[in-house]
């Protein structure tokens, strides 16, 4: 346990953690769906509903400007959080599925043809399988997924055997949403790029645990949402390489995105407004803001430690419980505790820890395949945060103590 991080401290701030629920104090363990957010976003979103609400860009009055001012200042803050090149390389989507799906429309189709194939992780979020499955099936390539060894790892050997002149593009998460895998992202990268291939990564459960730098981690495309790291649903980013980005065309066409319009011919605007199209998600972008001006303020060393103890408290106590059955044994992995227990679907079981005030995730957590590759329908997933606390493992614990009885 970290004596420098105090998440008791800390939970002062999440209104939402002081609930009950059932009658139960609540322990919030489905971080890796949303995480919770703290005063200081709520009262951002709030503040600007309350005092400068207007769409951005081009309003000739106060309201416009100051609006607009703290949309692009939004911008510059995610572009410093990983460390980007430039503004013009951060792109307003709606999340982490958005900012794939573009790539896979303006980047993938134009780029593949009959015979070509795309490297996907075999344990990859399902936005992170089906748009290159749309974009293969539209152009004749194929989707080939990385194997994954029993400890739910990526099978590197296998990855670099797959990695030959036919592959256009990998495309993996960062970190594992059903086994809390950390990847040996750079590493992979780098073979690619030796191999002339383009990398994107899904950076959605990775930017609430991990610093993200882009720029050392020489990816071309890093997709990530705002909902999984403290701030606002329907928020999202894709970055891009420059070169890559001016090459693409517009994923969707209407106001903002365009130079001039005319009905014979329509020129696009510069970046990264050409994949900006409609009014954007003005309130999630400054909570977006909000957000990573509060995690500036985390030492977020300790906090990752603070989580990898609960995570090894939790493994602790999950041999006392006959039955369990961890799933994702990787060495390296974020504070994700993915399990069955022997004889009882994990749907039940997440019924019967909701009734004691324990919110869990149960389910095969769009990631169908690597449940395939284990032999089970699902798991239940306590995924933990920097606001939990090691008296919440053992409410979890004491909680599936006691839905085993039922069962």
């Amino acid at each position: 346990m970290s004596a420098r991080f105090d998440a008791e401290r800390l939970r002062g701030v999440f209104p939402l953690l002081a609930q009950e629920i059932n009658g139960k104090p609540l322990v919030y363990l489905d971080n890796a769906a949303t995480t919770q957010k703290p005063d200081r976003v709520i009262d951002a979103v709030a503040r600007y509903y309350r005092t400068i609400n207007s769409n951005v860009h081009r309003g000739a009055h106060t309201l416009s400007d100051h609006a607009t001012g703290a949309f692009e200042d939004a911008r510059d803050a995610v572009r410093a959080f990983i460390n980007a090149p430039s503004r013009e390389q951060v792109i307003w989507t709606r999340g982490t599925t958005e900012s794939i799906n573009l790539v896979a429309h303006s980047f993938a189709r134009g780029r593949l043809g009959a015979g070509d194939r795309i490297l996907v992780s075999g344990m990859a979020h399902h936005s992170n399988i089906v748009p290159w499955q749309l974009a293969a099936q539209a152009t004749g390539a194929s989707v080939v997924p990385i194997p994954v060894t029993d400890d739910a790892r990526l099978d590197l050997d296998a990855f670099r055997a797959l990695l030959d002149a036919r592959v256009r593009l990998v495309a993996l998460e960062h970190v594992s949403n059903a086994m809390g895998t950390i990847h040996p992202v750079a590493e992979i990268i780098a073979a690619a790029h030796a191999a002339g291939v383009p990398v994107l990564l899904d950076g959605a459960q990775s930017v609430g645990h991990l610093p993200v730098d882009v720029q050392a981690l020489d990816v071309d495309f890093y997709a990530f949402s705002g909902h999984k790291m403290f701030a606002p649903t329907g928020i999202g980013v894709l970055y891009g390489k420059r070169a890559w980005l001016e090459a693409m065309t517009p994923y969707q066409g209407g106001g903002e995105m365009i130079e001039t319009v005319g009905f014979d011919h329509t020129t696009y605007a510069r970046l990264p407004y050409r994949f900006e199209a409609g009014t954007p998600h003005i309130a999630g972008a400054i909570g977006m803001a909000a957000a990573i001006d509060w995690l500036g303020g985390i030492d977020r060393e300790a906090a990752a430690r603070h989580e990898d103890a609960l995570l090894a408290h939790a493994l602790e106590l999950a041999r006392e419980l006959p039955g369990f059955r961890l799933l994702g044994r990787a060495p390296q992995k974020v504070a994700v505790l993915s399990f069955v227990i022997d004889g009882a679907h994990p749907q039940d079981v997440g019924t019967l820890l909701d009734q004691q005030g324990v919110a869990v995730r149960s389910g095969h957590h769009c990631a169908q395949p690597v449940m395939s590759r284990f032999g089970v329908p699902g798991t239940v997933r306590a995924s933990f945060s920097l606001y939990n606390t090691h008296a919440e493992v053992e409410r979890l614990f004491a909680a599936l103590h006691k839905a085993r009885s039922f069962l």
